[in-house]
């Protein structure tokens, strides 16, 4: 998505003419479905600036795009400038624009403070955003990793030189080498810049070059973990996934200064922010530099997994929440918990005997463990009534053990095709919070289907994977789930009209069939395409694409949500009194949002359907079918 393309004469123009903010307000209303009032003076300034700029440097030859999402992310560049060099290569330069007049220094490495959304942030030094924006753009798009050479650069117009002088001090000397900054008195400078890099002219059959250029495939997770964890660098963070990255490296520094007191850290983030690529990238690095590291979550299928997709010497270092309540406080210089929305009030479990039972709370226990403590977590995404994890809690139990507090807010979407569109729909759908997204907007990236059966759901999933991409099917937890036959194979509980699958393995399975994977593996084996995965083992995973089977625990009537705990066979579920609707509400939101570029979807219940459909903009009288 680009919410302006043209050539720099027409950009020139339209500028001039102001008209620019107004072409970009009416195209960022017809994608995202509301009006970017927050926005609208900054594209007056920084994009007249820009304007300016350009005709000063007599860049009349060149392409333009302004507003570009980033492949795959929500992400957007500000301003993507295509030409050829002085050597006659087709080249493009990748400027950040910036209104900040006055910055001073930041704690966090390649962070400046700054006046921001009307208050002080730490925000990355313009051209730290500007090369990480580059950076990820080459590993997204073949096309800047040979056809087009792509220079990152900073201009940020309304900066005098007296108040620039902490930007451009020795500590960011490296980052201006590979990025420059510019001001609004280096007019001059930027228009040499410009040159160089695009002065030859031609930009605009470059552009259409390269905006015509496929995406890379996306990047799965666990298909990396190994080598973040061995301190190799895989995913390129932007923006506050930068900032969660280096603050926590920051407390890390403090902590072994001080000796004394706690840090907390809150990364807080909905589905595909990033989260557990940022704890992996952390885990790896701090290893490298002989930090003790640990890494928690509560999910048995994401901790196993990584024990299978690392080895099984890592497993000391990978464990589970309540596996810290007998370490010495501090003992830990860093725990990650993943997944922090999964920690229950005490550590203690059905298998928990009579004198280790313990009334301690299991926040408390993790905060203690370590000198910092980083917990990543979704507000949104408790599944079970006893799941308690919050930030709020995490917010009060370090303040109520003298910790040090921090919580960085990630806001960019790398899942769901990059759409933030399609959470905030569905999160108004599910009514988990009200985002005004009622309908979802007809060009969004992310590819949704309403299918007529499962049969349907279940070979579109096998199409995907025919052509080489990921994909599993999962379903709301509305059939019994069995324990495999005597021959090891399991039953197919999921049974609606002729289609007939099973659950994937349960846990506690211990004689499985050849080809069927445990419980925990289901996600990363190959085999669990032959079954349905529940919320349990789909929990903190991702595929390319997601096959969903909503159903019958939860429905739509005259209107309303309404929660059906006779249908659910969740034990837990079942039992969980007023909390028996969200609990659902957030375990299908966890479902449909697996996908990294889709997710096709069957209701079981025909005014749920209808509902829906009439919600994503169908006809819901018509869905599709196989």
């Amino acid at each position: 998505m680009q919410l302006y393309v043209g050539t720099t004469t027409e950009f020139i123009d339209d500028a001039v003419q102001h008209r620019l903010a107004e072409v970009l307000s009416d195209r960022f209303y017809d994608y995202y479905g509301y009006r970017a009032v927050s926005e609208l003076q900054s594209w007056q300034n920084s994009l007249t600036a820009m304007a300016l700029q350009l005709r000063h440097a007599n860049m009349l030859d060149q392409g333009i795009v302004v507003e570009m999402e980033l492949p795959l992310s929500s992400a957007r560049l500000d301003c993507l400038i295509f030409g050829r060099d002085r050597t006659d290569r087709a080249s493009a330069m990748l400027v950040e624009l910036k209104q900040w007049s006055h910055v001073r220094p930041s704690d966090v490495d390649g962070f400046v403070l700054t006046f921001v959304g009307g208050k002080e942030r730490d925000e990355a030094h313009p051209s730290l955003q500007a090369l990480t924006y580059a950076e990820y753009l080459e590993g997204a798009n073949e096309v800047y990793d040979g056809a087009v050479a792509l220079r990152p650069a900073s201009f940020l117009h309304n900066m005098l030189p007296a108040d620039a002088t902490h930007l451009s001090s020795p500590q960011f000397a490296e980052l201006l080498e590979r990025a420059p900054m510019f001001i609004g008195r280096d007019a001059d400078e930027f228009a040499a810049a410009l040159n160089v890099v695009l002065g030859h002219g031609g930009g605009e059959a470059v552009m259409q070059a390269a905006l015509s250029a496929p995406p890379k495939p996306s990047r799965k997770l666990l298909e990396h973990t190994a080598a973040m964890i061995a301190g190799e660098p895989r995913y390129t963070l932007l923006d506050e996934q930068l900032l969660a990255y280096r603050a926590v490296l920051a407390e890390v520094r403090r902590a072994g200064r001080t000796k004394t007191e706690h840090s907390v850290v809150v990364v807080k983030g909905g589905p595909g922010t990033g989260k557990s690529v940022i704890a992996l990238n952390l885990v790896g690095t701090l290893a490298q530099s002989g930090i003790d590291v640990r890494h928690a979550t509560g999910s048995r299928a994401f901790t196993e997994t990584l024990w299978r997709v690392v080895g099984s010497r890592a497993k000391p270092q990978f464990r589970y929440f309540n596996h810290f309540g007998e370490i010495q406080e501090a003992a830990i210089d860093v725990l990650i918990c993943d997944e922090a929305h999964r920690i229950r009030k005490t550590s203690n479990h059905r298998y928990t005997p009579a004198h280790a039972r313990s009334e301690r709370l299991q926040v408390e226990e993790l905060i203690r463990a370590a000198k910092v403590s980083v917990f990543f977590i979704d507000d949104l995404q408790a599944v079970r009534p006893d799941e308690i994890g919050s930030s709020a809690l995490l917010r009060e139990r370090a303040a109520s053990i003298g910790a040090r507090y921090r919580q960085i807010d990630l806001r960019n979407q790398f899942r769901c095709a990059g759409s933030d569109s399609y959470v905030q729909w569905i999160d108004q759908l599910l009514e988990i919070r009200k985002t005004g997204t009622f309908v979802l907007p007809p060009d969004d990236p992310f590819e949704f289907e309403i299918m007529d059966t499962p049969a349907a759901v279940d070979e579109r999933i096998r199409e995907k994977l025919r052509d080489g991409q990921s994909a599993r099917m999962v379903a709301g937890f509305c059939w019994k789930w069995s324990m495999p036959d005597s021959s090891g194979r399991l039953v197919d509980d999921v049974v609606v009209g002729d289609y007939r699958r099973p659950w994937n393995a349960r846990p506690e399975a211990t004689k499985l069939a050849q080809g069927i994977p445990k419980a925990p593996l289901w996600a990363w084996t190959a085999g669990g395409v032959d079954q349905v995965g529940c919320i349990y083992t789909a929990q903190g995973f991702e595929f390319d694409y997601v096959g969903v089977i909503f159903g019958n625990d939860l429905v739509i009537r005259n209107g309303q949500w309404v929660g059906q705990p006779s249908v659910s066979r969740d034990p837990m579920k079942r039992t969980s009194g007023a909390r028996f609707v969200d609990c659902v509400k957030n375990a299908y939101r966890v479902l449909m949002t697996r996908g990294l570029k889709g997710c096709f979807v069957t209701f079981l219940d025909e005014e749920t359907r209808r509902f829906v459909a009439a919600r994503a903009g169908m006809d819901s009288n018509r869905t599709a079918s196989a």
